[in-house]
């Protein structure tokens, strides 16, 4: 069929007026001064010569092909993408919601948690929605307590709330997150109570880490344990206490005296779960995704999709 000018202008003319200005072909036949069968030709007519295009948005299938993009991108295996909600706070919900949907997903057992605001948000949301059903058998801290009184970095305590929600059996690190100095560390981590957390993490067939923005807050002597390396090397985001970059690489320092799992030990988890906030940075998520870190990843679908430059 020839498609001339005049000609795609009159089905563009009919199309527009059925599919965007909800007209009825009756209607549109008076003004044409045409039949209602003619109509419904040419409405057939302007899709077959491409006038007319129609796409079908499935649910869910928006946040499948960004996590296939995602996928190629790095070397995640899968995750959640949510939308976002009416405000941070909702947004963070879904967020939790979407980890917790990604423990069942994997069928985790024995689950080590990090810490942080989306963690604590995590531990909120489970309380309100407790899952007493969940696969997960254990749970521990993988990193130790904070000094601070907020509940997001209180990890044994968190580790307390969720293994009532999920129905497990909570393990404890009873060591502070940040002694006071390198020599310090290398002394906790001798002691027995070291001993039986590492053991812990070794069995551990999922992480649950928090993936956030640097600088945060607090700080976390950052700067005792790294000097300037932070800023020499640009870091752009945080897992559990480790800082990285953009570029993906996690910023070392033979000064580091935090008490965390090992970043090795962390690496040969089966499964590990990186959790954006609503405020988590491009260059945070990028920069985690790079790392080859994580195996998962939740985070807002907005958040995906400036990795690709889509607005």
């Amino acid at each position: 069929m020839e498609l001339t000018p005049e000609k795609q202008a009159r089905l563009a003319h009919v199309a527009r007026r059925y599919y965007l200005e909800d007209w009825k072909q009756i209607d549109i036949a008076h003004e044409l001064g045409v039949s209602r069968p003619l109509i419904s030709r040419m409405l057939t007519e302007a899709r077959e010569l491409g006038v007319v295009e129609i796409l079908v948005h499935e649910p869910g299938a928006g946040s499948a092909r960004l996590l296939d993009r995602l996928r190629q991108f790095s070397s995640i295996q899968g995750g959640v993408l949510v939308e976002d909600g009416g405000d941070d706070d909702a947004t963070n919900r879904l967020l939790s919601q979407g980890a917790v949907d990604v423990l069942r997903q994997i069928g985790t057992r024995s689950l080590g948690v990090g810490w942080g605001y989306l963690i604590g948000q995590l531990v909120t949301w489970l309380e309100e929605n407790p899952q007493p059903n969940s696969s997960v058998t254990d749970i521990c801290p993988l990193v130790g307590n904070a000094s601070i009184p907020a509940r997001n970095y209180q990890s044994n305590e968190n580790v307390r709330l969720m293994a009532q929600q999920l129905g497990a059996v909570p393990h404890f690190l009873y060591l502070p997150a940040l002694p006071d100095n390198l020599e310090e560390k290398q002394l906790l981590c001798s002691t027995e109570v070291y001993r039986q957390i590492y053991q812990q993490w070794e069995g551990l067939d999922t992480a649950l880490v928090n993936i956030s923005n640097y600088p945060s807050s607090p700080d976390f002597a950052s700067l005792v344990r790294y000097g300037s390396l932070l800023q020499q090397q640009h870091a752009c985001g945080r897992m559990l206490v480790y800082y990285f970059n953009e570029a993906g690489t996690v910023i070392q320092s033979e000064q580091d005296f935090a008490i965390q799992i090992p970043l090795d030990t962390l690496k040969r988890c089966p499964n590990i779960i990186g959790v954006c906030s609503a405020n988590t940075s491009t260059k945070a998520l990028r920069g985690a995704l790079r790392s080859g870190v994580f195996t998962h990843i939740v985070a807002r679908a907005s958040l995906a999709q400036t990795l690709f430059g889509q607005n």
